[in-house]
């Protein structure tokens, strides 16, 4: 099985902070000026770069949260004494 789609894009997020702050490291600055332009280069590069790894998280967040939905239904349901959950519209 596969990593997870969070995990990879929170890696990259972090790869994508350290090659900023690697690339900034010559220049001479303070370190946290430095961490600062880091941090919002990498957010920026992060938007372009990293936008099929926040789309794949962004699926696994809706999926899960549509699996919670119908478990909630089902478990309502036998709750109440019905056999089916009931539907939208219903």
């Amino acid at each position: 099985m596969g990593m997870s789609p969070v995990i990879k894009y929170t890696l990259a997020r972090v790869g994508l902070f350290a090659a900023v702050f690697a690339a900034l490291l010559p220049i001479d600055l303070d370190v946290f000026i430095k961490l600062a332009i880091a941090l919002v280069a990498s957010a920026g590069f992060s938007f372009i770069l990293l936008r099929g790894l926040r789309d794949q998280v962004a699926n696994q967040m809706a999926s899960s949260a549509e699996r919670r939905k119908g478990e909630k239904d089902r478990l309502r349901a036998a709750l109440a004494g019905d056999d089916e959950p009931k539907r939208d519209g219903d």
